[in-house]
């Protein structure tokens, strides 16, 4: 309770702020709409706007489920196989010497400017840090648990699921809190190269179309999904695994 009045005070005074400038300043609408000019568009155009950010919530959640599923699997793959850790390592580090952002137009080439690309996007974005922080996890289960599993005669297979991956969940959900926050940008990112609907679209149309209020709207919508998905899962690791 204290968390969310926190935050309730904080969004408050930064929405006085904003005002404040937007009014001292006498900015123009087109460079800077002040949040009474931006909620009023977003209640008038709360339809619109809910459309398109359903599209995206789709998209982000699908994006963070999927590579969350690959990031545990590709993190066991490396703890328990040296060879691929000497193989895939490697690989996985340059392929982050590659932005992500610029394999947008490719995966929009490839799959389309349906739901795929954007959901491609989320995943590659979110799949190294994933990835990264289960692995980490795995490398560092306390060595007397894994003395004691070698004292009692524990097979590998035994000692993988019995021990070190529980002991390694905390770790994996580091990853799905970043993966929460990051899978969002990947999602509008697919949406500004090449997309018919989702926020991200919408933010450029109403760019195009100089109706700065209406992209402001549809940024706070984005924000408030991306804080509401980063929510649910601290909550739900927390509740799954006390972290």
């Amino acid at each position: 309770m204290k968390r969310a009045v926190r935050i309730a005070g904080v969004a408050i005074l930064g929405l006085l702020a904003w005002q404040a400038v937007v009014t001292l300043a006498e900015l123009p609408r087109f460079i800077l709409p002040g949040p009474v000019l931006v909620f009023g568009t977003l209640w008038t155009s709360k339809a619109l706007v809910a459309e398109h950010a359903v599209v995206t919530a789709i998209e982000v959640l699908v994006g963070l489920g999927l590579g969350g599923i690959l990031g545990f699997a590709s993190a066991i793959l490396l703890a328990v196989s040296p060879l691929a850790r000497s193989l895939l390592r490697p690989m996985f580090v340059f392929t982050q010497a590659v932005p992500v952002f610029a394999l947008a137009p490719i995966l929009t080439l490839w799959l389309g400017y349906g739901l795929w690309s954007k959901v491609a996007m989320a995943m590659l974005i979110i799949y190294f840090p994933v990835t990264s922080a289960f692995f980490d996890a795995l490398m560092r289960t306390p060595p007397g648990w894994l003395d004691l599993a070698r004292v009692m005669t524990a097979t590998p297979g035994r000692t993988l699921w019995r021990i070190r991956v529980p002991a390694a969940m905390p770790g994996f959900a580091s990853g799905l809190r970043l993966a929460a926050v990051y899978a969002p940008i990947g999602a509008i990112i697919g949406e500004w190269v090449g997309a018919s609907k989702g926020l991200g679209y919408l933010m450029l149309l109403a760019n195009g179309r100089a109706k700065i209020d209406l992209m402001f709207a549809a940024l706070i919508v984005l924000a408030v999904l991306t804080l509401l998905l980063h929510a649910a899962v601290d909550a739900a690791c927390r509740r799954l695994w006390g972290s």
